[in-house]
């Protein structure tokens, strides 16, 4: 599965399999995590891995009783250490490139589980100091998720999106291109190689043709 694919068939997974994940899988998962760019490279930021029944069952109940998370055997949990950032680039640091860097680890934790063939949630509503309490984080850190991972049981259909021609600007805000169709939406760069290699197709296709219509010609004389 390459990256692209990846990005656009991954789904967000509410319904689990009774199946345990492989410790090489999870491993492998918050490798991706420790990939994500961060600000300096600080890489302020920490994966604790949650499979008990006791802490799940207790995370899910603090994240706003959303009891079908149980299902998943695993969670990772993303914990940000704001201090580090505040050290090098202020309060921006802590409070704006330290959420920047999580939000990246958790979408590279997203997209890998997907390649693994698993299915994840990210879920952001939770009482934070109960979350704290279970996990018995005691110093000033902040949850910026809670990542559900297991293998899924449902397979959602893809959500409505903008097209691109709605999202996108040029040199400012509101910036258009007249007309935008020639250069984004259904012309993308990805329908354009289409195009492009169809016409190679059929013209390949018609030089064959040719050749086998004046051979016939020829042992016709």
């Amino acid at each position: 599965m390459d990256v692209f694919d990846a990005i656009r068939t991954r789904r967000s997974i509410r319904k689990f399999k009774d199946k345990q994940v492989p410790w090489d899988n999870i491993i492998t998962i918050m490798q991706a995590g420790k990939y994500a760019p961060s600000a300096g490279n600080l890489q302020n930021w920490k994966f604790i891995v949650v499979k008990s029944d006791a802490k799940r069952k207790a995370i899910a109940k603090a994240c706003l009783q959303q009891d079908w998370m149980e299902q998943a055997p695993v969670y990772i949990v993303v914990v940000a250490e704001p201090e580090k950032a505040r050290m090098y680039y202020g309060t921006r640091g802590a409070r704006l490139y330290t959420q920047q860097a999580c939000g990246a680890a958790i979408q590279n934790i997203l997209l890998t589980a997907h390649s693994l063939g698993l299915g994840a949630c990210w879920v952001g509503a939770f009482d934070e100091d109960e979350v704290f309490r279970i996990l018995n984080i005691t110093e000033e850190k902040i949850i910026e998720g809670v990542v559900v991972i297991g293998y899924a049981d449902e397979h959602p259909e893809s959500p409505p999106k903008y097209r691109i021609e709605h999202m996108v600007f040029f040199e400012k805000w509101w910036g258009r291109i007249e007309p935008p169709r020639s250069h984004i939406g259904w012309w993308s760069l990805y329908n354009k190689r289409m195009v492009d290699e169809g016409h190679k197709f059929i013209k390949k296709t018609g030089k064959k043709i040719e050749e086998h219509v004046k051979r016939k010609l020829k042992k016709g004389k």
